[in-house]
């Protein structure tokens, strides 16, 4: 088969403005970034046919290291629901630099389902992410440069609580000493970068309603505590405006196209096993305003990216899913189902059964948030008939919904049944009200045991030391009310990435607790879990070239 950029550069684009037209955006309001792609100004959402619109969440079982394919899934389905006759957006989180140089790939799905022009989505799209980069760091270097001119007056931090970020997956910067040499050059200071998905800077431009609530988080963002115990804020610099004159443009959304031209929003792009793993709420509700039915996806397994899309996203917009499709693959199944990871391309029925209660749990919650769950069996070359079926047995005596999709290969026409499938389980029984794994009155110590017990299968969590005393501020602050958003792993249940399966008996370490201010959420670090993430030994870069022109080896 073709690769992915390969098949992409065989569609024949629509200019932006006929992708626009199809649902109804006025040509005039777009912001052209080439002919293929534009930004859309958030200030068109209309809250009332937000409120109309059939929103799906498209999350997944626990992944492999490979994937499970929710992205081209999510595309996929947009194609089927357009092949349907339905009008339909797909709204993702834009690619980050960090996976697609090294170990995954790009993420603009992937064969005859993705958005396009990927080569520039996976690279530099519209600057997004950059501005993101720029906006975090300006405000480090203000930082930097406030502390130095201020420290003749009796000014200091005895804590700085703001790091660096970069798009990059970089393990030697993960730990830096910054203002070493003479005196002239800074005060000499401990620091060090997280990947950009991960900067609060990411999760306040996806949560943020508008232009004012942006710049609003922005401001309160908290920087570090004074010798006196003070909170020090953005807003106490007095910067907050510059920042938001480098997000002014990043803040509207961004329209391109599928395979099969059907309109995408693609906008914002946190990690979900290190953030809250969500595309922007102005994207979704845009999304919402123009669609009768919005496909979005959230990162990672259930567990992860479904679980905050649900108590972070949908509890700071006011959104509710009309329906949740989780994706299964055979080889996912089989790795929980304790079948070696150089086997599980291969046939294995029991092994494949086995594996069913890792999709089991992961159904269980989507319902237990009220969700009504169809289940998307993506299919690969390697799968055999039997195990197709004896999945859609199971699915159908578990009572959810059940699909098999081959957007990859045939494009929307092999996620038809799947498009069926969710208009029908829509159409008879649309998911109840949402039903949060915690309240905002709770403790953040109920939140996470919340999250953990209900969520993970857990017995528990245990903070250490450093991590209980940063509750101590959390709660001095006055802001225990915020949500939670916990770093993992992203494949298992626990925070031991090798427990596959539906692992028991174990307990959530919370080694390091982040308050985010400005994100209105408190960031509590699982395990081992990292915030700038390493290259492997053989990155996807070593692929990636240019050939008479043209980009090559992007996945």
């Amino acid at each position: 088969m073709k690769s992915d950029i390969e098949i992409a550069r065989e569609c024949v684009l629509k200019p932006i403005e006929e992708v626009a037209a199809q649902v109804g955006i006025p040509a005039e309001e777009l912001e052209h970034y080439g002919k293929y792609m534009a930004k859309v100004p958030e200030s068109l959402i209309d809250e009332e046919k937000v409120k109309r619109s059939n929103l799906i969440l498209v999350t997944a079982i626990t992944p492999t290291k490979a994937g499970i394919g929710k992205t081209t899934v999510s595309i996929g389905l947009a194609l089927g629901l357009s092949r349907l006759g339905k009008r339909n957006i797909v709204a993702l989180r834009e690619p980050s630099l960090g996976p697609c140089f090294g170990l995954k790939g790009g993420a603009a799905g992937g064969g005859h389902a993705q958005i396009l022009p990927m080569d520039r989505i996976n690279l530099h799209f519209t600057g997004d992410f950059h501005a993101v980069t720029s906006a975090h760091n300006m405000i480090a270097a203000l930082l930097d440069n406030y502390i130095y001119q201020h420290r003749d007056d009796g000014f200091a931090l005895k804590e700085v609580l703001w790091k660096r970020v970069l798009d990059v997956n970089d393990r030697n910067l993960r730990h830096i000493v910054t203002g070493l040499g003479p005196s002239t050059d800074g005060v000499t200071m401990e620091s060090g970068f997280d990947i950009t998905p991960a900067s609060e800077i990411m999760a306040i431009l996806c949560l943020a309603r508008d232009g004012k609530d942006l710049r609003r988080r922005i401001d309160q963002i908290l920087l570090g505590m004074t010798t006196d115990g003070k909170p020090f804020r953005v807003a106490d610099m007095g910067v907050g405006g510059a920042i938001c004159a480098l997000l002014k443009d990043a803040l509207h959304p961004n329209l391109v196209q599928t395979t099969e031209n059907t309109p995408a929003i693609v906008h914002g792009g946190p990690f979900a096993n290190i953030a809250h793993g969500c595309n922007s709420v102005v994207a979704t509700k845009l999304a919402m305003t123009y669609a009768d039915y919005v496909v979005t996806e959230a990162g990672f397994g259930a567990d992860l990216g479904a679980e905050k899309f649900f108590n972070i996203k949908c509890r700071a917009a006011g959104l509710t899913p009309r329906l949740t499709v989780i994706v299964a693959t055979t080889q996912g199944l089989k790795m929980h189902g304790g079948v070696a990871v150089e086997n599980i391309k291969y046939p294995n029925p029991e092994g494949l059964q086995r594996g069913f209660a890792n999709l089991d749990r992961h159904i269980r919650n989507m319902q237990e948030f009220g969700q009504t769950v169809v289940v998307c069996f993506n299919r690969y070359a390697t799968d055999t008939d039997e195990e197709i079926e004896l999945c859609r047995a199971h699915c159908e005596a578990e009572g959810v919904g059940f699909a098999v999709n081959t957007a990859y290969a045939d494009g929307g026409k092999g996620a038809e049944e799947l498009a069926r499938v969710v208009v029908d389980a829509i159409g008879r029984q649309p998911s109840r009200p949402l039903k949060f794994t915690y309240a905002d009155t709770d403790d953040v110590e109920t939140k996470a045991a919340k999250v953990a017990l209900r969520v993970y299968g857990a017995d528990g969590v245990e903070f250490s030391p450093a991590a209980r005393r940063a509750l101590k501020r959390i709660y001095a602050l006055g802001i225990g009310h915020y949500p939670v958003c916990i770093a993992k792993t992203q494949y298992s249940f626990s925070a031991d990435a090798h427990a596959y399966g539906v692992p028991s008996g174990f307990k959530i370490p919370i080694r390091e607790v982040v308050p985010a201010f400005g994100a209105e959420m408190i960031v509590l670090v699982a395990g081992d879990i990292l915030r700038m993430p390493g290259l492997p030994r053989h990155p996807q870069a070593e692929r990636i070239d240019v050939v008479d022109g043209e980009i090559t080896g992007l996945s």
